[in-house]
């Protein structure tokens, strides 16, 4: 049985054969006693900035395991038997509406059980998306079915790659294991704060859609959800792009955060769905050597990766919070909309994360109590409006409307350096958000920088509106992951409201694709 062996230190630039000696005198062992030693974890430890190290977990195999007892960093690993997946034959027709995380790791599930499915994506395959976006953002073109939000690989394709999540669930190893296989960095497997990067991520995409077409499943691309057959009380049918209706006995619902029409067309049919909250706000942007600088500190060593950081303040009155969200280190913000009229901004990052500007959003909590009317889709309209005065603030263009920080704050100053494109257009930010909105990111603002001197910089930009980073509303659903009030629709991932990122979106669409072969079993 191995061993796992955490608080293993090396210094920044270290080759990490060192890391054999040190397991062997934390064993007490002679080195050649080891006969396979594998990363488990590696992080960066920043807190002394004069004394970074970074910090790994291994798994040690001996020669002689007997002769070592578990102490304190050691401990013996649990073997966990192998994942079971009995081939299961059925008839029952199975459409998966949505390629992002939640849809493709559904897919790639069922496959496991010998099952197969019918995937619907409203957008473009990867490449061409990948081109209709380059257009939005060099020439302001927006195309409303393939863009940053909609296509292959689902709004994720376009970002950091994070694969960080909060979630304890054994399918975490499962998903990694599955990402590699298609192409992601093996790192990801070991990665404290593992991230794919937009570059590497779409070829992982291509390589998943390629795998289910081996597999027997049938992908369509353009094929936009537009209704859904409904009797007796369950799921019969859909019909794509208004024309072709075709029979299904389980709809896998992963239509991501921003299928604002799927929204409308469940709303109509009687679906069960509530308000939930979620945060609007800005991106900022520094450059990356000043957060490598404030993170650590002056003279740091070139080996270690770009810094990151996560902020979150509270308003105990007022009962909101502010927080950054999705920081892409040495990434671009990126022109997000996915509706003519509106801008929305997000940020990205390639897999080396070597841009010279750091960004992140940071947003404002929000809820009911802010929307208008009791409507579910009264947070879409929250989030419309928003991106429409965004739209006019920049200029009707897709222009972004941009301030320095210290404006924002009230300090007076500041320069507008900025990567979004199209371009951006400067604008009081404050007379554009809910002014509880604004309020609260200026009080979270000032208490990042008690936090991470610097933070508040004459070379920090801010642009606007940050809307998307979650899902506006949730499609309710029961313990048997089925909706409430339509059986055989299965809501699933971020745009359902059950996720919160790639990862999170990846196993949500396991745990579906489980429940649906665990019926068919079982009948």
């Amino acid at each position: 049985m191995p061993f796992l062996l955490r608080n293993l230190t090396l210094s920044p630039g270290a080759e990490e054969s060192a890391l054999r000696p040190l397991a062997a005198a934390k064993l007490g062992v002679r080195e050649a006693e080891i006969t396979a030693l594998t990363l488990v974890r590696k992080g960066v430890d920043a807190r002394k900035k004069g004394a970074i190290k970074l910090v790994y977990t291994v798994q040690v195999t001996l020669r002689d395991e007997a002769r070592v007892r578990p102490h304190g960093d050691v401990t013996r690993v649990e073997t966990a038997a192998p994942a079971r997946f009995p081939k299961l034959a059925s008839s029952e027709r199975v459409i998966i509406v949505g390629m992002g995380p939640a849809g493709l790791f559904a897919a790639l599930r069922l496959a496991q059980y010998g099952l197969t499915a019918r995937v619907l994506e409203r957008g473009r395959d990867v490449d061409r998306r990948a081109s209709d976006v380059s257009r939005f953002w060099r020439l302001g073109e927006l195309c409303e079915q393939s863009n940053v939000q909609f296509g292959e690989g689902g709004a994720g394709t376009f970002s950091d790659g994070k694969l960080t999540t909060r979630v304890k669930d054994p399918n975490c190893s499962w998903v990694l294991e599955r990402l590699v296989e298609f192409g992601a960095p093996p790192e990801i497997l070991y990665a404290a704060k593992p991230h794919i990067g937009t570059d590497r991520l779409r070829a992982v995409v291509r390589g998943i859609r390629e795998r289910l077409i081996e597999e027997g499943f049938q992908v369509g691309f353009e094929s936009r959800l537009t209704g859904i057959g409904i009797g007796q009380g369950r799921v019969q049918s859909v019909v794509v792009n208004d024309a072709d209706e075709e029979p299904c006995d389980s709809l896998v619902l992963a239509p991501g955060h921003s299928a604002r029409d799927t929204y409308a067309l469940l709303h109509r049919l009687g679906v069960t769905l509530e308000q939930k909250p979620f945060a609007v706000g800005l991106r900022v942007e520094h450059p990356q050597a000043l957060i490598n600088e404030i993170q650590y500190g002056r003279n740091a060593h070139p080996a270690l990766p770009p810094a990151e950081y996560a902020q979150t303040y509270n308003n105990e009155a007022t009962g909101r919070s502010a927080y950054s969200f999705c920081m892409c280190p040495g990434g671009v913000v990126v022109a997000a909309a996915s509706e003519a009229g509106g801008v929305v901004v997000n940020g990205m990052s390639g897999y080396r994360r070597n841009g010279p500007y750091a960004n992140s959003a940071l947003v404002a909590t929000v809820g009911p109590a802010d929307f208008t009317g009791t409507s579910p889709l009264a947070g879409v309209e929250f989030q419309r409006e928003l991106e429409r005065r965004a739209f006019v603030a920049g200029g009707e263009n897709y222009r972004a409307p941009a301030q320095s920080l210290l404006d924002f704050i009230g300090r007076g100053g500041g320069r507008i350096l900025s990567s979004y494109r199209p371009g951006v257009t400067e604008y009081d930010l404050a007379t554009l958000l809910p002014a509880p909105v604004a309020a609260t990111l200026r009080e979270g603002i000032e208490h990042f920088d008690r936090r991470m001197r610097g933070f508040i910089s004459a070379e920090a930009t801010l642009t606007a509106v940050e809307t998307r980073t979650s899902a506006p509303l949730r499609i309710v659903r029961g313990a048997d992951l089925q909706s409430l009030s339509h059986r055989g629709l299965y809501p699933t991932g971020e745009g359902a409201g059950y996720a919160g990122g790639i990862m999170s979106a990846a196993l949500d669409g396991i745990r579906v694709a489980d429940a649906i072969a665990a019926r068919i079993a079982a009948n």
